[in-house]
């Protein structure tokens, strides 16, 4: 008798555990930088994975806020010389956070989010 074995998914393959894990990566990026770009890395591997399904647009949400946000701290950073840099850089923090935040929920209710907003 030949039986075929299905393999079942591992959590670590799992998109939704997948997703997880790069939003709670993206958190711990804010504290230290190398968790982010492991989180943008993982969302760049898995991203046409993904394609198709309510994770694409998750990965694209984690990539743009990244971006958007290394480049709203340097930016800031480099304005820090005259004083504005501090309001920008705190500024980019708090929009860092909302979007991770928003972004965690709508996954947790197995929501998209949207790609082309900026909140």
């Amino acid at each position: 008798m030949n039986h075929e074995i299905t393999p079942t998914p591992s959590p670590a393959t799992d998109p939704k555990t997948y997703t997880i894990i790069i939003y709670i990566l993206m958190t711990l990026g804010l504290f230290t930088g190398v968790f982010g770009l492991v989180a943008i890395i993982m969302a760049y591997i898995k991203k046409e994975d993904f394609k198709g399904t309510v994770y694409y647009d998750h990965m694209i949400y984690l990539i743009r806020t990244f971006w958007a946000g290394l480049v709203a701290a340097i930016v800031g950073f480099i304005l820090m010389i005259i004083l504005i840099g501090w309001i920008i850089f705190i500024a980019a923090y708090i929009w860092f956070i909302y979007r991770i935040t928003v972004g965690f929920i709508n996954l947790l209710d197995s929501k998209p989010v949207s790609t082309t907003s900026w909140f």
